[in-house]
């Protein structure tokens, strides 16, 4: 038995009672951006960093003050939480992970705040949950798992609310198991990844690109409503910034065009994560060994543009991982160095000629083979993905 984390998610139902659930978050936002603006004074006044022990004793005295009365609206714990989240960003931006400490945000933007052990109570025969003493309904797709640790509620663009249950679930170790073996290569030009066979090959659809043209009469339509709403422009650093007759918060047209904008990005991201969970099963169901080449994406990116982030190729990996650790598949990455296309795959030739991206075809010098580049690719990072398997 192993123990590992898993998160369920679930979606209130829609209700009046979630305007509470709203000025809760606000408050969390409003207590977020106080925090980091006593971090920025603690450090011009004493040069050092503020403990998280000594801001979270700071804010129980806060919320004593009637000024600060919303530092108590979502919870004691939520708000220690918040101290938690902003001393982890600084010790990641210490530690050279991030490339900025915390800062300041809009509050309206604000996502999320979470509970522990008290703030909650769950009642799972009538599908609800009690937040801070009100209760809510949440559509209950499958049953929790395991002794729950934390409790978050998160809202997303569109103004919907979801409950996430994080918890600590005993499972059984699932041995690999044997069975055939592939390898792929990552490819953009026919597909996305390509095997040692053509039959093989797997294909990924570009959910993004077959909503483009709603996403751009959406955009449009929003433009059109801004420009309406545009009093002047002035200038602002390198370019112009508008000034707006009347605020966008208050223009209620045109946040409802965000909302369609953002109800449809929610669409398109879900439809490619079904497709990936969809995608993960049959390739495990399939497999017992898969040879992956380990990729840098955002480098990628930078060559490809809007295709790499389209496909979703990095999210597809985490999902992979997660479904083979069930299915008893053996997941293995190629280093990135590995010189999987340069190498003839019937005589071990190295061709360092190939390294041009743009050679899609090549022959062999020394032992005349003919190779199309991903499918050579793909051949050689299952000989590598194979050795490996031996070695360990």
């Amino acid at each position: 038995m192993i123990t590992i984390i898993k998160t369920f998610k679930f979606k209130l139902y829609q209700s009046h009672r979630n305007k509470k659930l709203h000025r809760q978050i606000n408050a969390a936002g409003l207590t977020y951006n106080h925090c980091v603006k006593l971090h920025k004074r603690y450090y011009r006044l004493f040069h050092k960093t503020l403990n998280k022990a000594k801001l979270q004793k700071h804010m129980t005295k806060l919320k004593k003050i009637p000024k600060f009365n919303y530092f108590a609206e979502f919870g004691s714990q939520a708000m220690q939480n918040v101290a938690e989240r902003i001393d982890f960003g600084y010790k990641k931006f210490f530690r050279k992970e991030n490339k900025r400490p915390p800062k300041c945000r809009k509050v309206s933007k604000t996502k999320s705040f979470t509970l522990k052990q008290s703030g909650w109570k769950l009642d799972e025969d009538n599908h609800a949950i009690t937040i801070n003493g009100q209760k809510y309904r949440y559509h209950k797709s499958r049953e929790i798992e395991g002794t729950i640790k934390t409790v978050t509620i998160k809202r997303d663009a569109v103004g919907d609310i979801y409950v996430f249950f994080v918890c600590q679930v005993e499972q059984n170790t699932v041995i690999p198991r044997l069975g055939k073996s592939i390898g792929f290569d990552f490819g953009l030009k026919d597909h996305i990844l390509v095997a040692p066979t053509e039959e093989d090959d797997v294909d990924m659809p570009r959910f993004f690109q077959q909503n483009r043209n709603k996403l751009k009469k959406m955009q449009k339509k929003v433009s059109r409503k801004l420009l309406a709403n545009t009093d002047h422009f002035v200038k602002k650093g390198k370019g112009l910034a508008p000034v707006y007759k009347r605020p966008i918060h208050e223009c209620k047209n045109i946040q409802k065009c965000f909302k369609e904008q953002a109800r449809l990005h929610r669409r398109i991201v879900n439809q490619r994560e079904a497709y990936h969970w969809h995608l993960a099963y049959e390739l495990c169901s399939r497999y017992a060994l898969i040879s992956l080449e380990s990729l840098n994406m955002k480098w990628m990116q930078m060559g490809h543009g809007k295709k790499v982030g389209d496909y979703g190729f990095s999210e597809f990996l985490i999902i992979l991982k997660y479904v083979a650790s069930r299915c008893g598949t053996t997941i293995i990455q190629i280093d990135k160095w590995y010189p999987s296309s340069q190498l003839c795959h019937d005589c071990g030739y190295q061709n360092k000629h190939i390294k041009d991206v743009r050679i899609r075809e090549w022959t062999c010098p020394k032992c005349g083979k003919y190779h199309d580049r991903d499918r050579n690719a793909a051949i050689n990072i299952l000989k590598e993905g194979l050795r490996q398997l031996k070695a360990i």
